[in-house]
């Protein structure tokens, strides 16, 4: 489902202005490297989707791919939210 959709400009992208151009899911401000840093710290998926209005099963499948694509700049990411 999400495979098919990750291909789509706007489910994963980067906007100027923008949460600081990072990586967002659609036309929202939820962040991939958001997402991924919950999940690294042992949030479900369910939980996620419990906590994040308006995140979708589809939304966090698609940041998973993106992530997978794309792990070193989510990581930094990550990290630079980390330093802040």
């Amino acid at each position: 489902m999400a495979a098919d959709t990750i291909h789509k400009k706007s489910w994963g992208h980067a906007t100027p202005n923008v949460c600081g151009r990072d990586a967002c899911i659609r036309n929202t401000r939820i962040t991939v490297h958001g997402l991924v840093h919950y999940r690294q710290l042992c949030l479900s998926d369910q939980r996620l989707l419990e906590m994040i209005q308006g995140l979708t099963p589809d939304d966090r499948a698609a940041a998973w791919d993106y992530y997978a694509a794309h792990p070193a700049e989510i990581e930094e990411a990550i990290r630079l939210n980390e330093e802040v």
